[in-house]
């Protein structure tokens, strides 16, 4: 498989509905919030992390689509493993010349999805060295100001604590000590943090050049796409309410030059920065050259957005620079 020869940017549209879509651990694991202006964030980590789901749910986790940063696993296991198959051993004392890391690194970027896709750090434990992955996200934004709430729920059975009954006591042990409870004594209150609606951006790049060190290729960015319109149906939970992909916008750099190998080059390189293409308009700020305009239907000209219905997206493909073209996916 050949590396992907263009440069992308990518827009990316996701709601959710009575959930929390990214939970800060500073704060309690409340929604993520720009305090200056109300705005909902969420982490660039936390879309990659449901992109590697959906790769390890479609692909099963094999090579050459395995995942690499998986759940509760030690990331030095397929490192050391990488080295024993592209060098016959670990390097002693872990310490790599520049032939094992190439051969190491080469070899996990030929068999983990993630890697080739986002890059990864190598060197935590036999040195595979560093990659740099072509494929970046920034943080998410929310369109509108979302209102986070902190919920009561009650919680019907209870969990004892040290205090209550040694953590390595028996199955016996923890009967006789249910049965000498009052009834009440074992229900208890709990907290959920949640957003009633918010509809997020996020933007999205797509290096050719970069993809030429890590073996990315046309298949595994046409993976990607799938990854981001479908990935919020295999990531379902209470917490996270209603989550939903509402829009993909891909701009590719095709290049205008009619000399073959000017063309290519321009591809990769882009023909227009990234700026004037994910720059987009709402209703509260208005870009008179934007591609993409986020805008409240009529429904709700005041007050808060509660459903993907209260937005219209409009696509000004007259606005598209020269040499870019645009793909709208299905969602």
């Amino acid at each position: 498989m050949t590396t992907i020869q263009n440069r992308y940017e990518f827009l990316y549209l996701f709601d959710c509905e009575n959930g929390n879509p990214n939970g800060d651990p500073d704060a309690g694991n409340s929604p993520r919030i720009d305090p200056e202006d109300m705005h909902g964030l969420v982490s660039d980590v936390a879309i990659k992390r449901r992109v590697r789901n959906y790769i390890q749910t479609a692909f099963g986790n094999e090579a050459p689509n395995a995942i690499f940063v998986e759940h509760a696993t030690n990331l030095n296991k397929p490192i050391a493993l990488a080295h024993e198959k592209a060098n016959g051993s670990v390097p002693k004392d872990g310490k790599s010349n520049k032939a094992q890391v190439k051969g190491a690194r080469d070899w996990l970027c030929g068999n983990f999805f993630d890697i080739r896709t986002f890059g990864a750090v190598l060197a935590t434990g036999p040195n595979a060295g560093q990659v740099r992955g072509p494929v970046q996200v920034a943080f998410s934004r929310s369109v509108d100001p979302i209102m986070p709430l902190d919920l009561s729920i009650t919680r019907v059975a209870k969990t004892p604590t040290g205090a209550d009954i040694k953590a390595d006591a028996s199955y016996e042990k923890h009967v006789e000590w249910e049965a000498a409870q009052p009834e009440d004594s074992l229900r208890t209150m709990g907290r959920k943090a949640l957003i009633p609606y918010g509809l997020y951006v996020a933007k999205g790049f797509v290096s050719a050049n970069l993809a030429a060190g890590t073996g990315f290729s046309d298949d595994d960015l046409a993976q990607l796409w799938l990854a981001l319109v479908n990935m919020w149906d295999h990531d379902r939970s209470a917490s996270k309410g209603v989550m939903s992909c509402r829009g993909l916008y891909v701009f590719k750099h095709v290049g205008t030059d009619t000399d073959e190998k000017q063309r290519v080059r321009q591809a990769m390189l882009g023909c227009a920065p990234a700026h004037r293409l994910l720059d987009f308009s709402t209703s509260g700020r208005i870009l008179d050259n934007a591609i993409i305009e986020i805008n409240r239907s009529g429904n709700v000209a005041t007050g808060s957005p509660r459903s993907f219905a209260d937005y219209i997206v409009t696509v000004n493909r007259d606005r598209i620079p020269s040499g870019v073209e645009m793909m709208e996916f299905d969602s």
